[in-house]
């Protein structure tokens, strides 16, 4: 992406803190530097778009810090392991670690076709089981953790600062997720660490301990990898709004409890929902990624999912996608327009709107604005025949349209376009017109049709079933 940081010294960007539920200045630990840690996938199924909104939003955010001269360190974890994997894994006939790359690889592939950055890192869970034991090792010679018959539960009552970050009272709080082993707890509140290997379960799916075999806790996962790869402190620790509690609540506990500063700023992106609920696959409401940009272009999706405010709730419908599609159309036409007169220009300063929107909380929908402003601009020199102008807005809007990862430029040089969809649907038009020219003796229109097909690289051949078409490329 485009670089040249606006910034002379330091970074004037301002993000709410679910923590401190406050808007505070981002100060990084290391002048010029940032370190984020991205909750990512589970890898039990393909992703629907609610999954990759949070991929999107905070590849934003890592765009707009670079461009505003930080380097950027961006950990984004993968979950390989765990209850749901081994379920849906079992139900299929298929090894675990088989569907888990399944599906590790289908997240990765829908980042990338929505243009978010690959991450500095992307550790999995099953590659940091010594990091695990010896987090849990320090928990439990702390007092903060102990183990019972293999398991190895967080003690939450030792740890006064529990449910700061959720705003909840210990007293108050209901258990949260897997309520399994609830007769081996000191209180049924407390989370698992470590689970230890059950009967059915398959020996892959276990690892040694001072405490027996077993498989990590989702939570205790997080805290390892992202110590691991950003040090005991480290600037970002991003994530959906549904894992505030108890995945985000869990890891502060575990994390601060074991010694270590942790995360010193938290950023949550809101849902995209569907008939007012969640997206998710328990719902059934889930939208794949892989059909969606069948009749969306990608970078069509990903303007749709970043133009919210990322902590806005988005309520899915065709028709949003629709206009947003369309939205976009308009800044490519005009970045298309604008180099005919142009010529190929360079990337140029952002506008100070673009610039105060960004810098406060992402402001999105305002920096969107003032691109569409500048587009506005843009499309009056064009018509006057301004090249100088035209050059200007052409260049703002490419630096602009950059950092929010839709640059019109960029995806006409990265795009990978099946246009399969398209191709079948006008040679089976033209198809038809053979066989209605056909059905009525008209055999040299019926020819003249095939002819044109077979110019343009699409071969007819009549078969008793009716006929086939192919590509002269793929015979």
């Amino acid at each position: 992406m485009g670089g040249g940081g606006h910034y002379d010294v330091g970074v004037t960007l301002h993000i709410y803190d679910s923590a401190t539920r406050s808007l505070r200045e981002f100060v990084p630990l290391q002048p010029g530097s940032a370190s984020i840690y991205l909750c990512g996938a589970t890898v039990q199924a393909p992703p629907h778009i609610g999954h990759i909104r949070s991929g999107v939003n905070f590849d934003i955010l890592r765009r707009w810090l670079t461009y505003s001269g930080v380097d950027v360190t961006f950990i984004r974890n993968v979950t390989d392991i765990d209850d749901k994997i081994l379920r849906k894994s079992a139900e299929a006939g298929r090894p675990w670690w088989a569907w888990a790359a399944l599906h590790e690889r289908n997240f990765r592939e829908a980042y990338e076709v929505l243009g978010c950055l690959p991450p500095t890192y992307e550790p999995r869970a099953t590659g940091h089981i010594t990091e695990m034991i010896e987090l849990m090792q320090r928990l439990i010679d702390s007092g903060h953790a102990y183990a019972v018959e293999g398991d190895v539960y967080f003690d939450v009552r030792s740890f006064p600062a529990y449910g700061s970050l959720s705003r909840q009272r210990l007293d108050a709080m209901h258990p949260a997720g897997d309520t399994e082993g609830e007769d081996r707890k000191r209180d049924p509140r407390d989370f698992a660490l470590w689970k230890r290997h059950k009967d059915g379960e398959p020996d892959t799916a276990s690892w040694p301990t001072p405490w027996g075999r077993g498989r990590p806790g989702w939570h205790l996962e997080c805290s390892a990898m992202a110590t691991k790869y950003l040090g005991s402190t480290f600037d970002i620790h991003g994530g959906g709004l549904d894992l505030v509690f108890p995945h985000h609540e869990n890891e502060i506990a575990q994390s601060v409890a074991a010694g270590d500063r942790f995360a010193r700023y938290w950023m949550h992106n809101a849902w995209l929902t569907i008939g007012g609920e969640k997206m998710s696959k328990s719902l059934g409401n889930s939208l794949l990624v892989t059909e969606i940009v069948k009749r969306w272009r990608p970078v069509e999706v990903r303007y749709y999912l970043g133009a919210a405010h990322y902590r806005s709730n988005v309520e899915f419908s065709a028709e949003a996608l629709d206009e947003a599609a369309a939205a976009y159309r308009r800044i490519e036409n005009f970045v298309q327009r604008a180099t005919e007169l142009a010529g190929p220009t360079e990337p140029g300063p952002a506008c100070a709107e673009f610039d105060a929107a960004m810098d406060d909380d992402l402001g999105v929908p305002q920096a969107l604005a003032a691109i569409h402003n500048v587009v506005r601009d843009g499309n009056s020199a064009l018509a006057n025949g301004d090249v100088t102008t035209t050059r200007g807005s052409l260049a703002s809007v490419l630096t602009m349209t950059d950092v929010l990862g839709i640059c019109p430029s960029a995806w006409d040089e990265t795009k990978a376009a099946d246009l399969t969809p398209v191709v079948d649907a006008l040679v089976h038009v033209a198809l038809e017109q053979r066989a209605a020219a056909r059905a009525r003796k008209d055999f040299a229109a019926a020819d003249a049709i095939r002819d044109q097909l077979a110019a343009a690289g699409v071969l007819v051949e009549d078969t008793a079933a009716g006929p086939r078409w192919t590509l002269k490329e793929h015979l």
